[in-house]
């Protein structure tokens, strides 16, 4: 089918109005929440903020991964779903503005900050040159400059395709995508040993950027689903898309959340059998004080239910359940990231309460109102990609 039979098949619908407003409800609803939290417990709503910032930051990285993976590998089915995680890159702006004050919070989150404590423990001072506050906040501004570089080519290009229909678009974000694989592993470690495993300076895992990583895509890929499953039910992606095409995305999830749960206990199983006390600290502090529960919680939530409810095929073509499953992992994700960061703040008791359940409200309402801005002004298909045709063509 010609590109013109695209466009006339496919009628830009923009999502309602309400959705708008309801994004910004909600985010001024986590707003006031927040700052409710600050008033009560500052260093309490601090570390609540940082589990906030990695997760925003997992929907960021992890959307624009989605992006240049599909260009990369050439894959077809993924096509007609694309520009969701096309526009859930802008979340770089709400998460760069976020950064802002994070900056201010470093020296009552991070005890490698505290210059008397540095100069008084051997082991932390030989991590100086890494761990100081300015080459700290460097690494936060380049690595934002970087992931807002590919975002704008990435999604500029591929606008412009919906006007143009030049194939050439779609080579140079191949060849930018090729470029970004090695930005991404770079940026996406960097994050999660600044930002989280920096949290305990002494500690220290070779593979916890690939175990952010893992965590990052499955939540890219559930929000994509929960998403696209609304969209598609809303009859507001192309009308000859087919339900064959939420089954791969299904698999992805199962794939790479089977990925995370091997890293995961790699991790563990390879500290635990070397048996060094700087090392096996950070697992052992996660074992007892009720902390143990909810690393019990985390397997059975992250892992074991969703592995037997994604097992099937007959699950991964249930649009219903794939969007349950959206939600259920976006969940799994922000659980993990508090079992990561929450004991450092309070090792002898579990602290959950009101404060904790207020701070997802602020990148909900920030995705809602992001997605539904970018579909007033832009097509939610990319109707004159070349390889369209053959992912609405996508069966089993």
């Amino acid at each position: 089918m010609s590109d013109n039979g695209h466009q006339q098949e496919y009628r830009h619908q923009p999502m309602p109005k309400k959705f708008i407003y309801t994004g910004l409800f909600i985010f001024f609803a986590g707003v006031v929440w927040v700052g409710a939290a600050f008033m009560v417990d500052p260093l309490r709503a601090k570390f609540n903020y940082l589990i906030t910032m990695a997760f925003m930051a997992s929907l960021v990285v992890g959307s624009l991964f989605l992006v240049a993976l599909e260009y990369l590998v050439g894959a077809d089915w993924s096509t007609p779903l694309r520009r969701i995680p096309e526009f859930l890159t802008a979340l770089i702006l709400p998460l760069s503005i976020m950064a802002i004050p994070f900056v201010f919070f470093l020296h009552d989150l991070y005890h490698w900050t505290h210059a008397d404590a540095m100069a008084a423990d051997n082991i932390l001072s030989q991590k100086l040159p890494y761990l100081n506050e300015p080459f700290f906040i460097i690494r936060i501004a380049v690595i934002f400059l970087l992931w807002y570089l590919f975002y704008f080519l990435f999604t500029r290009n591929s606008q412009k395709q919906d006007d143009s229909g030049d194939q050439n678009l779609t080579k140079k974000n191949i060849r930018l995508s090729a470029i970004f694989v090695f930005v991404f592993a770079a940026t996406v470690t960097t994050i999660a040993i600044d930002w989280i495993m920096s949290l305990e300076a002494h500690w220290f895992s070779t593979i916890f950027g690939v175990y952010y990583f893992a965590g990052t895509i499955v939540t890219a890929l559930s929000l994509t689903a929960f998403v696209g499953v609304n969209l598609f039910q809303r009859k507001l992606l192309h009308p000859r898309m087919k339900i064959d095409s939420f089954y791969s995305l299904g698999t992805m999830i199962f794939a790479f959340n089977v990925f995370w749960a091997y890293i995961a206990f790699s991790q563990y199983l390879l500290i635990w059998y070397a048996n060094l006390p700087e090392e096996t600290f950070w697992f052992i502090d996660r074992m007892q004080h009720g902390w143990g529960t909810v690393s019990i919680v985390l397997i059975v939530v992250h892992f074991i239910i969703p592995f037997f409810i994604l097992l099937t095929r007959a699950v991964k073509t249930n649009i219903n359940v794939l969007r349950f499953m959206g939600i259920w992992m976006l969940f799994a994700h922000y659980l993990d990231l508090y079992w990561l960061i929450m004991p450092t703040f309070s090792k002898t008791e579990v602290v959950f309460g009101w404060m904790e359940l207020g701070f997802p409200l602020i990148p909900a309402g920030f995705a809602m109102f992001v997605f539904a801005w970018q579909s007033r002004k832009k097509n939610l298909v990319p109707v004159k990609d070349p390889k369209l045709e053959r992912g609405l063509h996508f069966h089993l």
